[in-house]
């Protein structure tokens, strides 16, 4: 999640900025302009920044915030067509195959199994055959092969895609398309043209802090202060796996829970619940309890 300033551009008549707020996302002046842009110019916005910072959140709030529906493409190693686009429906072509054979012409057959009826729709057909626009999120491109990442430049350059036996499928509404990456690979050059593009990075204190207030109504100016700035002299160790936003409230939703209400006064519980921000053995082991009363006492 990324925080608030500003009211950018309008989402349906309302300012955007406000409308994102409104469902628990607020973004700061930079990311209110591009999403502006892309509002405008209806182009593919390629997010990326490091793990944790709110990229996939971005596109869930956008969708609910716009009040419609997400289609989401989980990228991976090895991810092809036909797990992005579309597949037939084997078992339905089949049957009907065994229904007519033998009382009616093989060439209608054909033409009858390969129609509409027989296909099954996955992510990336279902958000351009969508009646109205969704937001389409292809969530950690820089996970899939550079072959896939070639064969989506149609979608994203013209919004639409080839079947081969059905032709040309154009969309029936432009989605909002947001493409997220970890920066995990170099993407290619013919991708970044077709995209609006945006670094989103870690909050700063004041930011997070903003973020803590609109997430968990419990926790105070002083509470949501205190930890946000914590939790950015944590991400300045050299650890293995930065805590996110989202390990940030879970922190702050955890120590609320335990009655805490300044961090500083409660050094065991902080260290008790450590297991919310640190996700390796490696980054827990570093924090005793003399380690834990130091960066406390810093930030005081």
């Amino acid at each position: 999640m990324a925080e608030a300033e500003g009211e950018g551009g309008t989402l349906g008549g309302r300012a955007l900025g406000p409308a994102l707020a409104a469902v628990g996302y607020v973004a700061d002046r930079e990311l209110l302009a591009t999403l502006e842009i892309q509002e405008l110019l209806g182009r593919p916005l390629l997010l990326e920044g490091e793990d944790g910072v709110g990229k996939t959140d971005l596109a869930r709030e956008l969708a609910e915030a716009r009040g419609t529906r997400i289609v989401r493409l989980q990228c991976h190693e090895g991810l092809d067509r036909a797990q992005a686009l579309y597949e037939w429906n084997y078992q339905r072509q089949l049957l009907a195959i065994r229904i007519r054979e033998g009382r009616e012409d093989p060439a209608r057959i054909e033409e009858e199994i390969f129609s509409e009826a027989y296909l099954l729709e996955r992510p990336l057909l279902a958000a351009i055959r969508a009646e109205r626009p969704v937001v389409l999120l292809i969530d950690e491109i820089d996970r899939a092969d550079e072959e896939f990442e070639a064969f989506l430049l149609e979608l994203l350059g013209e919004f639409q895609i080839s079947v081969p036996e059905l032709g040309t499928i154009r969309a029936r509404s432009i989605p909002k398309v947001i493409l997220t990456s970890n920066a995990t690979r170099e993407l290619s050059d013919a991708l970044r043209r077709r995209c609006l593009y945006h670094w989103l990075d870690f909050p700063d204190p004041e930011r997070e802090a903003a973020i803590l207030r609109a997430r968990l109504p419990a926790a105070g100016d002083a509470f949501a202060r205190d930890l946000a700035r914590l939790v950015a002299r944590l991400r300045r160790e050299e650890l293995q796996k930065i805590p996110g936003i989202a390990e940030t409230l879970d922190w702050a939703a955890a120590l609320l829970g335990l009655g805490v209400v300044r961090p500083a006064e409660s050094p065991e519980t902080v260290l008790r619940t450590l297991a919310c921000l640190l996700k390796t053995r490696e980054d827990r082991l570093r924090f005793d309890r003399p380690a834990v009363e130091r960066l406390l006492a810093e930030v005081a």
